[in-house]
């Protein structure tokens, strides 16, 4: 297949908005807000405007208090953001048309699979660790198959891209020209509400979202992303991937690390400019000498600046 290729936009003007999009199930902890500053940092920087959104789809989890927590959090680092959060909640009409839109064009198809038949299907002998997708169980079913799926498993099906295997192209500001295959992401619920990988491009859109700055841990979905802007007719946005920030044994940052929000360290006498500092220089964004006030850091931001391997986070005291 022709490769499906971002626009090599090395340098987003300032009418490219940023932005950062957390899911209020729980308080932001420290990764999550460097994360934060260094997506402030890439579109104030470039004069540009940064807009928030509430990730707010899981009905379960999702918390006014946790929303409420966050833009505290963000304010506290002295981050600002043009006009009032979106909510995910509010557009299921927008994702729904996107959805139907890929359903016409064929390129969605009904899967019945459950979490464990999917992961024991990619921990399989003969499937390597670097190509553990959907490995496609319901994509080629016939009319007569889907059927007796539907009857045999008593329950409503996701509906998952059609990615083809195509293999897509896209630009992050950190590592380069980059490419990745596509895989079979669920882009509608069994409960008929979106999925992330659909709302999220459907709302960076609504949102002049034309560069994305998050964790490296969704590398991963931003061929299939990428794929999805081009089928809908969208311009593809431009990534900044960034290391995470681990726990003391190498794992993402959990509650079992200790103190790992910004509430925590600061009640245990850390102050915001010393976490803001040590983000900062994780970074890569600071020497050990240089300023890290916001506005140092703002005259000074490059993408290329950014360090390219994880980082553990220190213990109490030690910032």
């Amino acid at each position: 297949m022709t490769p499906v290729s971002a626009l090599p936009r090395t340098n987003p003007g300032a009418d490219v908005a940023g932005r950062y999009a957390p899911s209020p199930s729980g308080p932001l902890h420290i990764g999550n807000l460097r994360t934060a500053l260094i997506a402030w940092l890439a579109a104030r920087s470039r004069g540009a405007p940064f807009v928030l959104r509430i990730e707010d789809l899981d009905r379960v989890r999702s918390r006014p208090e946790h929303e409420r927590s966050q833009l505290d959090d963000l304010a506290a680092l002295g981050l600002d953001w043009d006009g009032s959060p979106m909510r995910q909640s509010e557009r299921l009409q927008q994702h729904r048309e996107a959805f139907e839109r890929l359903r016409v064009a064929g390129r969605v198809y009904p899967c019945w699979c459950t979490r464990a038949d999917v992961e024991q299907a990619a921990s399989a002998p003969h499937r390597s660790s670097a190509h553990r997708r959907y490995p496609g169980t319901c994509r080629g079913l016939s009319a007569a198959e889907r059927r007796d799926r539907a009857s045999s498993s008593g329950r409503e099906p996701v509906w998952r891209l059609d990615g083809r295997s195509e293999r897509v192209s896209f630009h992050d500001l950190l590592r380069g020209p980059s490419e990745g295959v596509v895989d079979d992401v669920v882009l509608w619920r069994a409960d008929d509400a979106p999925a992330y990988n659909l709302a999220v491009v459907v709302d960076d859109d609504a949102q002049s979202v034309g560069e994305v700055v998050r964790g490296d841990d969704l590398i991963d979905s931003t061929p299939g992303q990428t794929l999805l802007a081009d089928l809908l007719g969208l311009k593809p946005a431009v990534y900044l991937h960034v290391p995470l920030v681990l726990g003391p044994e190498g794992r993402r940052l959990a509650k079992r690390d200790g103190a790992i929000t910004l509430q925590q360290r600061r009640s245990a006498g850390e102050t915001t400019a010393q976490i803001v500092r040590w983000m900062a220089r994780s970074a890569g964004l600071a020497g050990d000498e240089d300023p890290t006030t916001l506005d140092a850091l703002l005259d000074t931001f490059q993408p290329r600046r950014l360090a390219r391997e994880p980082v553990v986070l220190p213990p109490v005291g030690s910032l």
